[in-house]
């Protein structure tokens, strides 16, 4: 499949212009930015540097990184969305980036919002965690899971309903494993 580069361009014009409508003031400078939301009592936030700051906050908007998700799910702030997410930013040189970025995180996290970064800020050797940095699941977990809840799901069926057991009269090896695996399979690995 091919990439559809005007249609990307397309995206991301779009994008920035959404970004724009709520933060007039982002530009593709360097500089950090700050997502805030706020729900009843709650507050969030998630602060983040670039050192293109238009194009950065464009593409959060159809990403797959927590926060993108979080702005897919609870949308951009409007007066017919006030509980959705909400821009500013600010313009610093690229050689402060770093510590400007810990030290808003920090202020942000004082002021008790709930933080949505994974890290303490920054791109450099002080950077560290502050959130669980699990990775994110995949196909893979998906059909890991749905094998354990099929396997959940035949065992509580054999176990009010059913009963397993070999055809034949006489059982032959082939059969007796058969049988083993079934079992093996309804009780995680182990007979009953």
């Amino acid at each position: 499949m091919a990439t559809n580069w005007k249609q990307l361009k397309a995206i991301e014009t779009k994008n920035k212009k959404r970004i724009l409508e709520i933060c007039p003031s982002a530009n593709n400078e360097s500089g950090i930015y700050v997502f805030l939301r706020y729900e009843g009592e709650f507050k969030y936030a998630y602060i983040g540097q670039a050192k293109h700051l238009l194009t950065r906050l464009a593409q959060h908007l159809n990403g797959y990184q927590h926060i993108d998700l979080s702005i897919k799910r609870h949308g951009l702030y409007s007066e017919e969305n006030p509980t959705g997410w909400q821009v500013v930013c600010a313009n610093y040189p690229e050689d402060a980036l770093d510590d400007t970025e810990r030290q808003l995180i920090a202020a942000y996290a004082n002021k008790g919002y709930q933080l949505r970064n994974k890290t303490a800020g920054g791109q450099d050797s002080g950077k560290f965690g502050i959130d669980d940095n699990r990775p994110a699941k995949g196909y893979y977990d998906g059909l890991q899971q749905g094998y354990e809840n099929a396997r959940k799901e035949v065992k509580h069926l054999f176990d009010l309903h059913l009963v397993a057991a070999i055809k034949a009269n006489k059982s032959n090896k082939t059969q007796e494993k058969a049988l083993q695996k079934f079992y093996d399979f309804i009780n995680g690995g182990t007979k009953k």
